[in-house]
């Protein structure tokens, strides 16, 4: 009920829509209902054998016609009103969801599979929209004739329609005790195929990986296996779905039958006549077709709360602290400081602790260390893409947890090692760094990152068109593209994650030609593994276990005949 009421919610903004169906529905199926009354009233006209009232049946057929073409059209505009509030209610909650993926945090996305959002920002819903919303048509027409054949039969004959009332409870306690066992099996049947989801997303992502190490029959198995488990699921799933359909007709046959003989033997009495008893097993017919209907959605509709249960148990997640009334900061110095910092990932297991570190304007910062020892941690904690546990981080003594997160990240640009690039035109990627970029900016940001030679050797140069992820194009050519991108933003700080890790040799000295030139003035913080890299840095800081153990610039470091001079040593050891 709680997720229902959710989507009641949602469907409040289109109430014009909501009453529209009503009125038409009750209209329309009230209409619908007067068909057995006149065809009962028709068939009266027919006294005995040669004693035809042509007459009036003449007028009770024109009414009949009357009534059946003007029913259509409210059924018509019916099941107009409530597919617009489907997709109308539909692409409401896929906008709010997607927000809702730009509102959580870095640390809240990591940890969640990408295949669950996936399945939710696009099967889920989709499965919501046809098992809930667009059932509502058969629902609420299903309802008002339920409601309105009643009172006509009791208005022909109370004692028919008692067996009718009688009987029927039967199809609801059938219905729902399926009902109940199937939801269950729907709830786990959606999240097995948020695993699928997930599984294939992560393989088709590394494909080339799964090749060069001979993977396909391993992941193929593991995959078998995972449909397997959702092919049992789904089988036992509609199969408790299935039996409400045949059941239910089973109990709506044997109400006709009873309908049939007591009203029979009520017309061969003289009680009512073959006219009302033809109305009345008109109406029978029109009271339990509705329970088929509704029986038939019931397998759709347990999938779909399912279904929504995912999808509002992602927008659950916690948000992102609001930074609305956080201070905006226009221009910076780009004077970094950490003052007793502490973060862990779990609270469990202490990470960084304690950890000091001041960065003046305009310095370059290397960060150095073995794998796992908090490089990029400490550039997360930077961009507040997780908040540090304790103590603070500082820019130009502006405290960056009283900062708007979006003032924060403009103030620094930055070269990841994993390039991420859209579905676009190479110029849209490079553009991407700055509002209202001209083509002009793009190109020179492209040249100062030694991008621009390769990018006009392309079929349609700056307009050549990238597939998702830049696969299209080589690694190199991603890294160039993203560095440009960066370029273009001319940012006052500068963070570099081994931003030329996929650049060749003679490439990489014009890059670090133009980071110099784009460093210059600029505090950076620099990500580097191959220390040749960073060896002209201000300040080399070594890391080991979320912690500074030794810090200097490179000749101060080498000659300290510490855990640095071993790392260098080990990069250029002769064997």
């Amino acid at each position: 009920m709680k997720t229902l009421s959710r989507l009641v919610k949602y469907i409040k903004p289109f109430k014009f829509n909501v009453i529209l169906a009503v009125v038409s529905a009750f209209i329309g199926v009230l209409l619908s209902l007067f068909v057995p009354v006149l065809i009962g009233r028709a068939i009266d006209c027919i006294v005995s054998a040669g004693n035809v009232d042509f007459a009036l049946l003449k007028v009770i057929l024109i009414e009949l016609l009357s009534v059946i073409l003007i029913s259509a059209l409210f059924q018509l505009i019916m099941s107009y009103s409530t597919n617009k509030l489907s997709f109308k209610t539909v692409r409401l909650l896929r906008k709010n969801v997607f927000s809702k993926l730009n509102r959580i945090s870095i640390k809240d996305i990591d940890s969640t599979p990408h295949g669950d959002i996936i399945n939710s920002i696009v099967t889920d819903i989709d499965v919501l929209s046809t098992g809930i919303l667009q059932g509502f048509t058969q629902v609420l027409s299903g309802i008002v004739t339920i409601l309105g054949t009643l009172v006509f039969m009791f208005v022909i004959n109370p004692y028919i329609a008692l067996v009718v009332v009688v009987l029927t409870p039967l199809s609801f306690f059938m219905a729902s005790f399926i009902a109940k066992r199937a939801h269950k099996k729907f709830a786990e049947q959606a999240r097995l195929r948020g695993e699928l989801t997930g599984f294939a997303s992560e393989m088709i992502d590394g494909s080339q990986v799964v090749k060069a190490f001979n993977r396909e029959s391993i992941i193929q198995s593991k995959y078998e296996e995972l449909n397997l488990k959702w092919e049992k699921v789904g089988v036992i799933a509609h199969f408790y779905s299935a039996l409400t359909n045949p059941l239910t007709r089973f109990v709506n046959a044997l109400v006709y039958m009873a309908v049939a003989v007591f009203g029979g033997i009520l017309t061969v009495a003289g009680t009512i006549t073959v006219g009302a008893l033809a109305s009345f097993l008109a109406y029978c017919s029109q009271y339990t077709k509705p329970f088929n209907e509704i029986s038939a959605v019931i397998a759709e509709f347990q999938n779909a709360v399912s279904s929504a249960e995912r999808v509002f148990n992602f927008l659950d997640i916690k948000e992102e602290a609001s930074d609305e009334n956080g201070k905006r900061i226009d221009s910076t110095n780009g004077n970094v400081q950490l003052d007793n910092i502490s973060f862990s990932y779990t609270k469990d297991r202490k990470f960084i602790e304690n950890l000091n570190l001041t960065a003046e304007s305009g310095k370059v910062i290397a960060l150095v260390g073995p794998t796992g020892c908090g490089k990029t941690t400490l550039i997360n904690l930077l961009m507040r893409f997780y908040d540090v546990d304790g103590g603070q981080i500082k820019i130009d003594e502006n405290n960056i947890a009283d900062l708007t997160r979006e003032s924060l990240r403009s103030k620094f640009g930055m070269v990841l090692q994993d390039t991420w690039l859209f579905s676009g035109t190479i110029f849209e990627n490079i553009a991407y760094g700055k509002d209202g970029a001209s083509y002009d900016e793009v190109i020179e940001a492209a040249k100062k990152a030694h991008a621009h030679s390769f990018i006009k050797r392309l079929p349609d140069g700056y307009e050549t068109v990238i597939t998702e992820n830049g696969d299209n194009l080589s690694e190199g050519q991603r890294q160039l593209i993203s560095i440009a991108r960066v370029m273009l933003s001319d940012p006052p700080m500068l963070i570099l994650d081994e931003a030329t890790s996929s650049i060749d040799t003679r490439t990489e000295v014009k890059i670090q030609k133009a980071f110099l030139e784009l460093m210059n003035g600029r505090t950076t913080f620099i990500v580097a593994h191959r220390l040749s890299t960073i060896k002209n840095a201000d300040m080399i800081l070594v890391m080991k276990d979320g912690s500074i153990i030794e810090r200097g610039t490179h000749e101060e470091l080498i000659k300290a005949d510490g855990f640095y001079k071993n790392l260098y040593n080990s990069q250029f050891a002769v064997y």
